[in-house]
């Protein structure tokens, strides 16, 4: 018998649940019936079950089914049964794995929590509680592992992004391209979920592990590097189009002089690690690394746990007007190095200079430029952001 109340929230909420199952004989009748306790919005994809999965759904012709003829990963039978989910005019869907490590009640969880969001984009992903008796070492590991590159590639901290139960806005997945089909789809939909400003949350969920009748496909080699491949390309996107994009709208969105002084100057960072943001940033910038300068400004404010928005910034000293600068410094100050003399003009870094020929001038003048600049910049910026906040403190006791 249904829990009307909570029923007719999941109706006026337009919720639909999305159960994948792949041979999960055991635990799948379990999972269903635990559902439809709480609602008949209930679509079931069959990945291809070689086991007794295709008779057991026999018995619930209610139901909306999509049976595979053959296994096709987790991954495309979720985006599979989102489609479908579409297609009947659902807003949201909830996604409940069949080998019952997860609790159906768990669902009106989800929808208190989205009740309280649903004036804004969300995507809430259950919790686990990963240090319980009976989590398998190999799960705590890969969460970890997953958590770190997600915070990496979006700057959201999460307990947990590898639970497969999970609440999705469906019209935000409606616009977004997905390209893998496994276990990492997972990963892919809320990286980009997230990238398009959607609010990505955990919430504590139920779980058991009952290694008698739980089937788990997870195949640690093949999946576990089909996921770092898909992080290693989302890390890649992260420094050349997402952490840019994210800088140059925020300057867009409240204009130059309010991001400075929002940004720049009220970060609650120190005034060292701001100089230090800074002698980063026009270090990259000036150094001869072109082509990597945003990789390698933010990829190293994070190792150094500097301001990533400040390195980025300064990296960018480096702009095509000033290039031409750059290049007559580091080749001025190589030759002092090298005491040699190269004999250029403005006209040949212009039009034809081979910095080839003067390689070994270039770069380590190049290196050296850097050194200054940086701390040049530096203690330039130490000395200003030690003023401004020491105004700042005297403003606020006045």
């Amino acid at each position: 018998m249904q829990n009307q109340p909570i029923t007719q929230k999941i109706t006026s909420l337009n919720v639909c649940v999305v159960i994948p199952t792949y041979n999960n004989q055991h635990t799948l009748k379990r999972v269903v019936d635990g559902v439809l306790n709480l609602t008949s919005n209930l679509i079931i994809v069959n990945d291809g079950s070689t086991d007794a999965t295709a008779q057991i759904l026999e018995g619930y012709p209610e139901i909306q089914q999509i049976h595979f003829p053959k296994n096709r990963g987790k991954g495309l039978a979720l985006r599979t049964g989102f489609e479908k989910a579409i297609a009947l005019g659902y807003n949201f869907a909830i996604t409940i794995d069949s080998d019952g490590q997860h609790f159906p009640s768990d669902i009106p969880n989800f929808i208190e929590e989205l009740d309280q969001h649903i004036t804004k984009d969300v995507l809430i992903i259950g919790s686990r509680n990963m240090k319980q008796e009976g989590v398998p070492g190999k799960s705590s590991f890969g969460n970890t592992f997953s958590n770190f590159w997600f915070w990496f590639e979006t700057g959201i901290k999460l307990k947990d992004t590898q639970s497969g139960f999970r609440l999705y806005p469906l019209k935000v997945l409606k616009k977004l391209n997905f390209y893998t089909t496994k276990f990492e789809f997972e990963i892919e939909v809320i990286v980009k979920c997230a990238w398009k400003d959607v609010e990505v949350k955990n919430m504590p969920i139920q779980v058991l592990y009952d290694e008698t009748e739980r089937v788990s496909h997870f195949r640690p080699f093949q999946d576990f590097t089909r996921i770092s491949i898909l992080n290693f390309w989302l890390v890649f996107l992260t420094l050349i189009y997402y952490k840019p994009r994210q800088f140059f709208r925020n300057i867009k969105k409240k204009g130059l002089k309010r991001f400075f002084i929002e940004d720049f100057l009220g970060s609650k960072d120190s005034p060292k690690k701001k100089a230090l943001s800074v002698a980063l940033g026009v270090f990259i910038g000036f150094s001869p690394l072109w082509g990597l300068q945003t990789f390698l400004a933010i990829t190293l404010a994070i190792f150094f746990k500097l301001n990533k928005t400040i390195s980025f910034a300064f990296s960018n000293v480096s702009l095509p007007p000033f290039i031409p600068f750059i290049i007559i410094g580091s080749l001025e100050l190589g030759q002092l190095i090298f005491q040699e003399s190269i004999s250029y003009s403005v006209s040949d870094l212009m039009d034809n200079f081979e910095v080839i020929e003067h390689l070994k001038s270039y770069i380590v003048g190049s290196f050296a430029l850097a050194t200054l600049g940086a701390l040049l910049f530096g203690f330039v910026a130490y000395f200003f952001f030690s003023i401004f906040k020491r105004k700042k403190r005297v403003l606020q006791h006045d």
